[in-house]
């Protein structure tokens, strides 16, 4: 398997992911293909052969990036793809000088909460009732990639 950066051509594959996954963020497809014309986005998809087994999407916001969207496949979870997405994501941040990382997440989703939590994001708050469908909190994560200090020698 291996991580690329998304093309227009990946979108097909990205939509019927995100409409099979129940805990995806639901946008609307042109939503989606305005990550392919918004300079501040990012996407990342995990490839096995020609299948898409998972995508990142995140915003660049100069000191922060924000991540807004991450789905994998459901057969593919828990095989460290959403890890490996979160860090390569977290990696591009840091040498492009962003001071940190945040997201936020459905307070019932586990498995993403454990995900950023063993990635080093911490709890930074809580939005009530901010998800529909069904109504549920939503926690906000952060994670500091660079201090914004350059060292000297």
């Amino acid at each position: 398997m291996h991580l690329r950066p998304a093309t227009a051509a990946d979108l097909p594959a990205l939509l019927a992911l995100e409409r099979s996954a129940p805990t995806a963020a639901h946008w609307t497809d042109a939503a989606y293909q305005q990550l392919f014309t918004d300079e501040t986005r990012y996407v990342t998809i995990v490839m096995d052969d020609d299948y898409l087994r998972g995508f990142l999407v995140a915003r660049n916001l100069g000191p922060e990036w924000e991540i807004e969207n991450i789905v994998i496949t459901e057969e593919a979870q828990r095989q460290g793809l959403g890890s490996r997405l979160v860090q390569e994501l977290l990696d591009r941040a840091q040498a492009q000088a962003a001071q940190a990382v945040f997201l936020e997440v459905r307070e019932s989703n586990l498995a993403a909460c454990g995900l950023y939590s063993k990635l080093g994001f911490v709890e930074s708050g809580r939005r009530k009732s901010y998800y529909g469908n069904p109504p549920e909190d939503a926690l906000l994560y952060k994670k500091i990639v660079s201090t914004g200090v350059q060292k000297t020698y």
